[in-house]
């Protein structure tokens, strides 16, 4: 489209103005851009300087929208679309009648006569660029939180922890006939690969995409059995919590975690009370310890509670003058 409009406009202009698009670029990077393979090749080719806009800044992005708007509603909004040939056509003929031809609000001016005035100092364009040349992967989609891409109306999956906080989750897409290739890096290993769907608003998931929530799930078990000393009441523990919360069975290893941190001395004997009264929760484990704590802390000699910041702090003495002067009323 680009090359299309040098040949319309009659040359190249020496800065060209973009949106954030991810066929063109992938990161702003604090000014050194980063652009994808194909554009980066195009751009060393023509030579042209790039402004790219910032996410969300209407002041740079606002003049265009504005002819975009005006170009959907007064040429595209009631007319019948046929074919692109006709399209087309119908598009000229209009540029020439009312789009290049009226009075510009603002300038007071026709495009028309400030193009011919512009027209003079474009760069020449050499040549046709050969598109060839051009690598397959050249194809980025944003990886969301649910760690999917968006490509053609539906949703396809990635491994796991793709997805980074604060990163630049890009992915790179590349199709080879029917399956299509998601990669992390340009010409990189891929990280999935799918059949491309040929219906709309579907989720293309791949099993082995979701066995990181199987393998955390193993090693919360294996810190509990760690942290416990019986290796019976480990095993049924653990297997209840799983047959109990199937969906949550990580949160509720993590409670008996948090709770073998905080009652160290009497996790071992709630897990037998537990067990003992038929509980399935780690809550009720964790409720368990506390009580045990309380019971032990009634159990123990005042002594053992008074606070050592305190132990060794004596009560002053006063001479018994003092209290007759007070009595007596006496300064």
């Amino acid at each position: 489209m680009q090359e299309n409009a040098f040949q319309y406009f009659g040359g190249m202009t020496e800065e060209i103005v973009y949106d954030q698009d991810r066929l063109l670029a992938i990161s702003e990077n604090a000014g050194d851009l980063i652009l994808t393979e194909s554009f980066t090749k195009y751009h060393e080719t023509r030579r042209f300087k790039i402004y790219l806009c910032r996410k969300s800044d209407p002041e740079s992005k606002g003049k265009i929208e504005q002819v975009i708007k005006y170009v959907k509603n007064n040429f595209a909004k009631h007319r019948i679309y046929k074919d692109l040939i006709s399209w087309q056509q119908s598009s000229l003929k209009w540029l020439k009648r009312t789009g290049n031809y009226k009075v510009h609000h603002n300038i007071k001016k026709r495009p028309f006569e400030v193009h011919a005035l512009e027209k003079q100092h474009l760069q020449k364009v050499n040549g046709n660029y050969i598109f060839e040349n051009i690598s397959s992967i050249n194809i980025t989609r944003k990886i969301h939180k649910d760690n999917v891409i968006r490509f053609e109306g539906n949703r396809y999956s990635v491994p796991l922890g793709t997805f980074q906080n604060g990163g630049e989750n890009i992915a790179y897409v590349s199709l080879a006939g029917e399956d299509l290739s998601i990669s992390l890096h340009p010409n990189g290993n891929p990280i999935g690969t799918h059949k491309l769907s040929k219906e709309k608003g579907k989720v293309i998931t791949d099993p082995t995409h979701r066995q990181r929530s199987q393998t955390k799930r193993e090693k919360l078990a294996e810190q509990v059995m760690e942290k416990l000393a019986d290796m019976e009441d480990s095993n049924w523990l653990i297997k209840t919590l799983h047959k109990q919360y199937p969906r949550h069975t990580i949160d509720q290893l993590k409670v008996v975690l948090k709770a073998v941190e905080q009652y160290p001395l009497h996790i071992d004997n709630a897990v037998k009370e537990m067990k003992r009264l038929g509980l399935t929760s780690a809550n009720d484990l964790r409720d368990i310890a506390i009580s045990l704590e309380i019971q032990n802390s009634k159990q123990l000699p005042k002594k053992e509670l008074i606070n050592e910041k305190y132990k060794d702090i004596t009560a002053p003495e006063r001479n018994q003058d003092i209290y007759l002067q007070v009595l007596q009323g006496g300064k």
